[in-house]
């Protein structure tokens, strides 16, 4: 029986052609699935000659948020940083050079395994710097491996938590009634939740083998409060690895969510006052703070961080943390913008100690005030400068 007589025979209904549509094609793009898929896995399963090594070139752009790659081949998987050519970029293309003088460099920083491609292929993060030999104004690792060389004889340590929301193509957030309608269910069941009051879990699974395939030191993943809001965490981990291993965590999922067809943001306060934001928690620690009777030291750095507080609110998010304070508003388990406290098991603190930090006498803090827009360089510098 052809289709045609099939449906001519049924009683009418409208879902049966919707559906019919939507097995095909995703809403609002033009990109018909199988036939493309079959395509893209007989090809990406060629098998490549032992020494054409893919490498994935890495760095973050002039907006200090956004990531740009490019790919080069190696004819050797590089089992170390000198073995990773350094290469270069059309700067004027990336807001990082003028175009009269656009040659800017790529210095490669890590190498991770590529979960796109798999081994041997990598991906190498990089630093950015002009032809002069100093860095670009969006490469802030450069200072913040120089503060962290300074104590790394306390030992360092840092551990990174990055929340993000998901959008969908009409820029509405995944899972959100569409028409820009808000979820029926409040807000408070989507953190750590399941079923209809989380949305976009595929692509966190998928980010989650990614990033432990890649080497990463990521250590879990949450649903946030507001639904369609995430958070994966990394570290704890000494020096500046944290900063490294969040920066190619963003760039893992932001190429995850491509294949979804679903848009990351790391904006503070992405959906208006009445949601809440989005930040990128801090916790931190050198040997003294770790070791018995460090509750002292941490207090002491905890006074420091509060003392320096205009400082630190223009270095923790972007455009010198005017987006930022639109998230700590004092609401939703922030400190308001303008006061710094701290306190203990208090989220609506700036910084934060863990109940067991105070009843074992030592541990680390947690600086709550990051944006989660923020550059992890820039605020781990910062909180280095403390112990200096």
């Amino acid at each position: 029986m052809t289709l045609l007589r099939y449906i001519n025979r049924q009683p009418i209904n409208k879902f049966f052609f919707r559906n019919l549509s939507l097995d095909n094609f995703t809403t609002g793009m033009s990109r018909v699935k199988s036939p493309i898929n079959a395509y893209f896995n007989h090809y990406i399963n060629l098998p490549l000659s032992e020494n054409k090594i893919l490498a994935t070139y890495v760095w973050i752009d002039g907006s200090g948020i956004h990531m740009r790659c490019k790919d080069r081949i190696l004819n050797k998987e590089p089992c170390d940083l000198s073995m990773v050519p350094k290469w270069s970029f059309d700067g004027s293309s990336t807001g990082q050079a003028k175009t009269n003088d656009s040659d800017t460099f790529l210095i490669p920083s890590a190498i991770y395994r590529d979960p796109f491609r798999k081994s041997p292929h990598v991906i190498v993060l990089c630093e950015t710097y002009y032809g002069d030999g100093t860095p670009t104004p969006t490469n802030h690792r450069a200072h913040c491996a120089q503060i962290l060389s300074k104590i790394s004889d306390q030992e360092p340590w840092f551990g990174i938590e990055q929340e993000y929301t998901m959008f969908d193509t009409d820029l509405w957030p995944l899972g959100w009634p569409k028409v820009r309608g808000y979820p029926v269910t409040k807000s408070k069941y989507s953190y750590c939740g399941i079923g209809e009051h989380v949305a976009g879990r595929e692509i966190v699974e998928c980010h989650t083998r990614a990033c432990i395939y890649a080497g990463m030191d990521y250590e879990g993943s949450n649903a946030e409060v507001m639904k369609g809001s995430w958070e994966f965490q990394v570290g704890t981990t000494m020096g500046v690895k944290a900063a490294d291993d969040l920066w190619l965590g963003r760039f893992l999922l932001n190429r995850i969510a491509e294949k979804f067809g679903v848009i990351i943001s790391y904006h503070p306060k992405p959906v208006g006052k009445n949601q809440p934001g989005i930040g990128c928690h801090h916790n931190f620690s050198v040997k003294k703070m770790r070791c018995d009777g460090g509750l002292k030291e941490i207090e002491k750095v905890c006074k420091i961080l509060c003392d320096q507080h205009d400082k630190l609110i223009k270095n923790y998010g972007l455009g010198n943390g005017e987006e930022n304070k639109k998230r700590l508003t004092g609401k939703f388990e922030t400190a308001s913008y303008d006061s710094c406290r701290w306190g203990v098991a208090d989220r609506g603190a700036s910084v934060r100690l863990q109940k067991s930090v105070v009843s074992e006498g030592k541990g680390f803090l947690e600086d709550r005030r990051p944006a989660g827009d923020c550059d992890p360089y820039r605020v781990c510098a910062l909180l280095a400068e403390t112990c200096l």
